[in-house]
C-alpha cells in the first residue's frame, strides 16, 4: 500500500514531561519539523496560501523580466519566525515586506514605473482601528477581482533594502545589471494597517533551486491574513526561455514562454514549489507594443490605455500551472469553448487540423468524466526550442509547433492534455514521487476518450507503440532499477524531473487498467473516476485517496480482498521494480498491428525474400502508428544485415522521404545505426531544417554512439546558430563525450509531458551505448 499522506505538523504544541517551578526559563520552540516535499525547501505545512498576485513586467531585449509577488497567506501556527519559498540562483530578489490584509479588501494594482505610482490618487484618509480580519478560510473557488476605486503605494514601495547578509553568506541572486529599472511596485485599495520592510536571506538549497527565508513580525497570530510582498528581477533560468525573433517561425518579434513541471518555477516567481500547495492567482503583465501575452487563467484581458494584460485563475491550481506565453500570435476560434493560438505563418495550418475535433473530444471526456471545469480550452503553438511535446497548462494547453505534421501523434498528445484537466489539474499528485497518479490516470482517460471517439483498434494500436516503448526502456534500465516503481523514493537533492520515464506513464496505465477490469465493465469505473473527481476536486493526494475511494466505492470488491489477490496486491504494483503486473488485453487492435508484425518478420527471415516483403504491404496506405511501430522494431534489431538494409533503401526510402517528421526520424535512425552511407545526405537535410530537442537529440546520441561523429560535428557546425542556446548546449555535451552524454545533462532546464517524445535528457545508467530519446519517449 502507498505510504500515508504527509501530515502537517500539529496546530497543538503540546509536550507531556514533568512540571517546571516558576522560576525555570521557557522551553525552546521545538526544532521545525522537515518539509513533507523533499523537493520544496520551502515552509509550506506552516501557512495556508490563500492567493498570489503577480506583477510582471517583460524586458525581452535584457532577457529578463521584472516582478513583484503579493503573497495572502496565514499562518496555522502561533508567532511562525520566518516564512520560506522556493526561489532559484536566477532569481534575484530586491526586497521583502509585510502588510496586514484589510477586510474585504480587493487585490492589489501594480505601477510599473515611478510616474505611475506618483499619478495614483492618494487614499482616503484610514478608518478608525478597523475590527479583526475574519479567520482564513481554506483555499477554494474565488470571485474574479474587483476594480479598485482608489490605489496608493505602500510605505515599502520607497523603503530601504534589507541590511546586506554578513560577509560570507550567500547572494540573493545574481548582481544586477548596471542601471537595471526597478520591479512593478504594488498599488493597494485601501491604506495598509502595517507595512514594514522585513530582513531576508538566500541559502543553496539543491543544484535546481535555493531557499528565501523571509523573517515574520514577531505578534503575528495564527489564522489572520497577512501579505508578504517581494520584488525580484529574473533572467534566463528552468522556467524561462527566451526566444530571439531568428528562432521563431516569423523571424520578426522576440519570444518568451515558461514551463514549470516539476519544480522549474521557483525560478519564474517565489512559491511554495511542491504539488501539494494550490492556490487561485492573479496577474498584471506588462510587455512591449505588438507582443500578445497568454497566461492560463480562465479569466483575461487587456487594457490598452495602460498598455497591460490582466488575468485571473479563479480555481486553486499548484505552482507549476502558473504558465506565461508572450510573442507574435495570433488566434482563431475552432470551438464553442476553443482557440487556437500560433505565429501567423503557422495559423492556418493549426486550424485545419484543429477545427471542430477539439469540442468532440472535450465532450467525449465530459461523458466519462463529468464537467470540464476549467471553462475554455485553448492551445497554443509554440516554436521548435519548446523543451517537450505538450504541457497541461490549465486553460491553454502548451504544444510544440513541430508536432502538426504528425497527425496521429497531434490527435494523441492533445487528448493526453485534455485529460490532465480532470486528472492532473483538477486533482493533483501530493508527491513528485506519485507522479502517476497524473501520468497514469490521464494515459488511461486519454485512451478511453480514444476509444469513444476513434474505436478501440485505433486505441490499441497506439498502446501497442507506447507498451514496446517501455518493454524497451526497460531494458535499458534494467528490471530492478527504482525508477521503475509508481512509489519512486525521491531522495533530497534529486530533480524530480529525473523521475519522469515511461514507468510513470505506461506502468500507471497499466494500473488503473487492471483496477478497471476488476469492476467487469469499464463504464462502471468510469462512473468510479467521476466520483472520485468530485470528492478530490482543487485537492492534491497520495496513492492511498485513489485506492481507498475505490474499494469503498467497490464494496463488494473490497469483500473479496482485491488488494490482496496474489501477484497483483496493490503494495507490489507500487513497490515492485520491473514491468507491470499485468497488461491490457489488446486483441481489438489486431486488425491493425498484425500486418506490421507479418512485415517485420519478412525482413528479419533469412534466407531474405525481398521481393516477398516489399510486395506485402503498401507503407503509404498505413496509419503513422503502424509505420512507427515497424521501424521501431527494426531500430531495436539494429544493425541489421547489409542486404536487409540496402534493400529496405530501395524499397522504402524514396516514400518515406514525403512522410512526417515522426516516420522519418526514425527511418534515419535505422539509417545511422546501420552506417548506411548512401542515404546519409538525408541526415544532414533533415538536421539542416530541424530546430526541435525531439528530432535533433536522437540523431546527434546515435551519430556520436557510432562511427560518424566527425559527421554530426561537422552539420552542428553549420547549424548551431539556428538552435536555441539550452539545445546548443546540450548537443555540444554529446559532442564532446561521444557516448551516453545524457547523464551529465542539466535536467533542470527540461521538464514534463506528451508520448510523443522524451521529457528529459536523461537516460540514467543504461550500458547500451546506443540510446536515443525515442526510447524514453514521454510527454506531459
Amino acid at each position: 500500500m502507498a505510504a500515508p499522506a504527509p501530515r502537517p505538523p500539529g496546530l497543538c504544541c503540546c509536550r507531556k514531561g514533568s512540571a517546571a517551578g516558576p522560576e525555570a526559563p521557557p522551553a525552546p520552540p521545538p526544532p521545525p519539523e522537515p518539509p513533507p516535499d523533499v523537493a520544496s525547501a520551502s515552509s509550506s505545512q506552516l501557512f495556508s496560501l490563500r492567493h498570489l498576485h503577480l506583477g510582471l513586467e517583460l524586458r525581452p531585449e535584457a532577457r529578463a523580466l521584472a516582478g513583484c509577488l503579493v503573497l495572502e497567506l496565514c499562518a496555522l501556527r502561533p508567532q511562525p519566525r520566518s516564512l520560506v519559498l522556493d526561489v532559484h540562483p536566477a532569481l534575484r530578489v530586491l526586497s521583502a515586506a509585510f502588510r496586514r490584509a484589510a477586510a474585504g479588501e480587493a487585490p492589489c494594482a501594480f505601477a510599473f514605473s515611478p510616474a505611475e505610482a506618483a499619478a495614483a490618487p492618494a487614499p482616503p484618509p484610514p478608518p478608525p482601528c478597523p475590527p479583526p480580519p475574519p479567520p482564513c478560510a481554506p483555499p477554494c473557488a474565488a470571485s474574479p477581482p474587483a476594480t479598485a476605486t482608489f490605489l496608493s503605494a505602500p510605505c515599502i514601495a520607497a523603503g530601504p533594502l534589507p541590511p546586506a547578509a554578513p560577509p560570507g553568506d550567500p547572494p540573493a541572486g545574481p548582481p544586477p545589471a548596471a542601471a537595471e529599472p526597478p520591479p512593478p511596485l504594488p498599488l493597494f485599495a485601501q491604506p495598509p494597517c502595517s507595512a514594514c520592510p522585513l530582513g531576508f536571506r538566500v541559502d543553496p538549497f539543491t543544484d535546481y533551486g535555493s531557499s528565501l527565508t523571509v523573517s515574520l513580525p514577531a505578534a503575528l497570530q495564527p489564522h489572520q491574513p497577512f501579505q508578504i510582498i517581494v520584488r525580484y528581477t529574473t533572467a534566463d533560468g528552468p522556467a524561462i526561455w527566451w526566444l530571439d525573433p531568428e528562432l521563431t517561425y516569423g523571424n520578426a518579434k522576440p519570444f518568451v514562454f515558461t514551463q514549470g513541471h516539476s519544480v522549474c518555477n521557483r525560478s519564474f516567481f517565489p512559491c511554495f514549489d511542491t504539488p501539494a500547495v494550490k492556490c487561485t492567482y492573479s496577474a498584471t503583465v506588462k510587455a512591449p507594443a505588438g507582443i500578445q501575452v497568454l497566461m492560463s487563467a480562465t479569466q483575461s484581458s487587456y487594457l490598452e490605455e495602460e498598455g497591460v494584460y490582466q488575468f485571473y485563475m479563479e480555481y486553486p491550481v499548484p505552482a507549476y500551472l502558473v504558465a506565461l506565453v508572450a510573442g507574435d500570435l495570433t488566434h482563431a476560434d475552432i470551438g464553442p469553448r476553443s482557440r487556437v493560438w500560433a505565429e501567423p505563418c503557422l495559423l492556418p495550418t493549426a486550424i485545419s487540423k484543429l477545427s471542430g475535433i477539439v469540442e468532440r473530444w472535450l465532450t467525449a471526456a465530459e461523458s466519462l468524466y463529468g464537467p470540464y471545469i476549467w471553462g475554455r480550452y485553448d492551445i497554443v503553438f509554440l516554436p521548435p526550442s519548446f523543451p517537450i511535446v505538450a504541457m497541461e497548462n490549465p486553460c491553454l494547453t502548451f504544444i510544440i509547433s513541430s508536432i502538426l505534421e504528425s497527425d496521429e501523434f497531434l490527435i494523441i498528445d492533445v487528448i493526453h492534455e485534455v485529460a490532465h484537466s480532470w486528472f492532473g489539474n483538477a486533482v493533483t499528485n501530493a508527491t513528485w514521487e506519485e507522479m502517476w497518479l497524473s501520468e497514469g490516470l490521464a494515459t488511461y482517460a486519454q485512451r478511453r476518450i480514444t476509444t469513444e471517439t476513434y474505436g478501440a483498434a485505433f486505441t490499441c494500436l497506439e498502446t501497442a507503440f507506447r507498451l514496446d516503448a517501455l518493454h524497451r526502456q526497460m531494458k535499458l534500465l534494467g528490471e530492478d532499477n527504482p525508477v521503475s516503481k509508481l512509489q519512486v523514493k525521491l531522495e533530497p537533492g534529486v530533480n524530480p524531473s529525473n523521475l519522469m520515464n515511461l514507468f510513470t506513464y505506461e506502468k500507471g496505465y497499466c494500473f488503473v487498467y487492471y483496477l478497471s477490469q476488476l469492476c467487469g465493465d469499464p463504464r462502471h469505473f468510469d462512473s468510479f473516476l467521476r466520483a472520485y473527481i468530485e470528492k478530490y476536486k482543487f485537492t492534491s493526494v497520495v496513492a492511498q485517496d485513489l485506492l481507498d475511494s475505490f474499494l469503498n466505492f467497490f464494496p463488494e470488491l473490497k469483500e473479496q480482498c482485491v488488494e490482496s489477490k496474489a501477484g497483483l496486491e496493490f503494495e507490489r504494483w507500487l513497490n515492485a521494480t520491473g514491468p507491470p503486473l499485468a497488461e491490457p488485453d489488446l486483441s481489438q487492435g489486431s486488425s491493425l498491428t498484425r500486418p506490421v508484425e507479418t512485415l517485420f518478420k519478412l525482413w528479419t527471415t533469412e534466407p531474405l525474400d525481398s521481393v516477398a516483403a516489399a510486395s506485402s504491404v503498401d507503407l503509404t496506405k498505413w496509419r503513422t502508428f503502424q509505420t512507427v511501430l515497424f521501424l521501431d522494431r527494426l531500430l531495436d534489431g539494429s544493425p541489421l544485415p547489409h542486404e536487409v538494409i540496402k534493400k529496405l533503401s530501395e524499397c522504402y526510402s524514396s516514400q518515406l522521404d514525403s512522410m512526417n517528421a515522426e516516420i522519418r526520424i526514425r527511418w534515419l535512425q535505422i539509417v545511422v545505426r546501420n552506417d548506411y552511407y548512401p542515404d546519409l545526405y538525408k541526415v544532414r537535410r533533415f538536421l539542416e531544417n530541424q530546430m526541435s530537442r525531439m528530432y535533433t537529440i536522437p540523431l546527434y546520441e546515435d551519430l556520436c554512439t557510432g562511427t560518424l561523429k566527425s559527421f554530426a560535428l561537422e552539420i552542428f557546425y553549420q547549424t548551431q546558430n539556428q538552435l536555441h542556446p539550452n539545445l546548443r548546449k546540450t548537443i555540444q555535451q554529446i559532442l564532446s563525450q561521444g557516448l551516453n552524454p545524457l547523464p551529465a545533462i542539466d535536467t533542470t532546464a527540461v521538464t514534463t509531458d506528451t508520448p510523443a517524445m522524451v521529457l528529459e535528457d536523461k537516460v540514467s545508467e543504461a550500458t547500451n551505448g546506443a540510446i536515443s530519446l525515442r526510447d524514453v519517449n514521454v510527454s506531459a
